[in-house]
């Protein structure tokens, strides 16, 4: 987001798109605003759907100030090195497919020594403290209870008449929170910018010792179903708390004992900076298990990755990524996928295009790195390890903002999510107008007012194409619903038939 007046600008965030490949192409695109008139970033956590095209932005020519709390800094320290690495690794897979088929190279949208180099840019920001951004701006950043270093920002802004407080909510957390307080903030401000990314989902409010009783009885059926137990899980938090939860309950006779693998290079790195940042209170002991357990293995070399086949027996997977789009997990989905005994469990938000949402939908098969794979694995989904708030948590988080002046601006969430949240905001009348944001529109924020602005071009994708199934997503189930007709049918007269059909309506204008 970008924040504007006459005497400056910042950006709050500076995430990646997630989702299908029509919408993850935007990160190759240019900039749609002009960089040289930024005067600072604004950081509000460390998950790279914020963070993620930093250093893209520092490519480009930014060397102004990225404001973040030391946690955040730390945990991009080993996010965006991490994602800079990645895009070079699968580009390079990427451009060897390219060449055999006679298409284009690409270039990765920026590299690890890319990245090294944006986080001399950070500087610190502890909890609490007002300082001075911009031109007429300063900011202070509030706890949001969503991952290790999470904010929530309040920023006043100076104009020609009352100066404004604005809210920029980032992720909100649940509340109740292994590592995390509860989300906090601010009252009486003039606007909230909120996310929505659950904002028309009521999940049952469980203390931790019932999230363990709900994830023990999902590893038990793992187990007696006598295959693996394969979770993607994000780095940063949602593994560590798992692997908490895990460890305490194989010592309470509540899971089965066996290895369990953390191969994610990334999250054994994430491990470190919670166990440096992580202490509640001064109280490290919950955060020294993620290192001390025998049973934990943490694999960091491909080698040793690729080694986990050769295991027998139970065992538990936790790899990255937490959406199944990248990293170490689609090696092991292609291996357990079509085993009837395997047991997939998703635990996070699974962005509309993504594997892990194909997978969270139901299909029956999928396409991993250009494979079809049938899945005849279980796939599970478990909901209470969310770093979000539902709808009721946002509804309550922005009652104790009041009293809210000016209006409430909707971001970060599917369109059903958000309309289903500005329905509910607008029943507890928790502000006045309360409008769904839309990609590249602006808005007009004043004293006791929010409004729709002229935008000063045409939005980089229309409304329906930012969370939807795109093309590359429907040839992919296309051909995998070709596949098993071609397979159901009798013989091979029939599936000659059936495919000049197909190509009769190729050829038709």
């Amino acid at each position: 987001m970008l924040l504007s007046t006459p005497k400056a600008a910042v950006l709050i965030d500076c995430g990646m798109f997630q989702g299908s490949k029509t919408l993850k192409a935007l990160n190759y695109g240019a900039f749609p605003f002009d960089l040289s008139r930024v005067d600072a970033l604004l950081v509000t956590h460390a998950h790279v759907d914020h963070t993620g095209l930093i250093p893209k932005l520092a490519r480009a020519g930014f060397t102004k100030p990225i404001y973040a709390t030391p946690a955040t800094i730390a945990l991009c320290g080993v996010l965006l090195p991490d994602a800079g690495a990645i895009q070079e690794m699968e580009v390079e897979a990427l451009n060897r497919r390219n060449q055999r088929h006679g298409q284009k190279e690409v270039s990765p949208i920026y590299t690890k020594a890319d990245a090294e180099q944006s986080l001399r840019l950070f500087v610190a920001t502890p909890l609490g403290d007002w300082i001075d951004v911009a031109p007429g701006m300063r900011a202070r950043w509030w706890n949001a209870g969503h991952i290790l270093g999470a904010a929530s920002i309040e920023i006043e802004v100076e104009g020609a008449g009352p100066s404004q407080r604005l809210l920029f909510s980032g992720d909100v957390g649940p509340g109740g929170r292994l590592f995390e307080s509860d989300p906090e903030g601010p009252a009486g401000v003039d606007h909230v910018i909120l996310e929505s990314t659950y904002g028309d989902v009521e999940r049952p409010a469980l203390s931790r010792a019932e999230r363990k009783s709900v994830f023990a009885a999902e590893i038990m059926a793992a187990h007696t179903a006598g295959g693996p137990l394969l979770i993607p899980a994000f780095a940063v938090e949602r593994t560590q708390e798992l692997i908490v939860d895990l460890l305490e309950l194989i010592e309470a006779n509540q899971a089965p004992p066996g290895p369990i693998f953390i191969d994610s290079p990334l999250a054994v790195r994430a491990c470190d900076v919670f166990l440096r940042h992580g202490a509640v209170d001064g109280d490290a002991k919950t955060f020294s298990k993620l290192r001390e357990s025998g049973w934990l293995k943490f694999t960091e070399g491909v080698d040793e990755s690729r080694a986990i086949e050769r295991v027998h027996g139970w065992h538990v997977i936790i790899a990255g990524s937490g959406m199944c789009d990248a990293g170490r997990v689609r090696h092991h989905l292609k291996r357990q996928l079509w085993r009837s005994e395997a047991t997939v469990l998703l635990v996070g938000f699974q962005a509309p295009g993504t594997l892990g949402r194909f997978l969270q939908e139901g299909k029956t098969a999928v396409r991993i790195q250009g494979d079809e794979i049938r899945v005849a694995a279980r796939v599970r989904n478990l909901g209470a390890y969310s770093g979000h708030a539902d709808a009721q948590g946002l509804v309550r988080w922005v009652q104790a903002r009041a009293p809210i002046s000016g209006g409430v601006l909707l971001t970060h969430g599917e369109p059903e999510n958000a309309s289903g949240l500005r329905r509910r905001l607008i029943a507890s009348n928790a502000a006045g107008a309360v409008i769904v944001a839309a990609l590249d529109q602006m808005y007009e924020l004043s004293p006791g007012a929010l409004a729709v602005a002229e935008a000063p071009q045409a939005p980089r994708l229309n409304p329906a194409a930012v969370a939807s199934f795109d093309w590359h997503n429907a040839r992919s189930e296309f051909l995998a619903q070709l596949q098993q007709h071609l397979d159901a049918a009798p013989d091979d007269a029939a599936r000659e038939r059936l495919l000049a059909r197909l190509c009769e309506g190729l050829e038709a204008p």
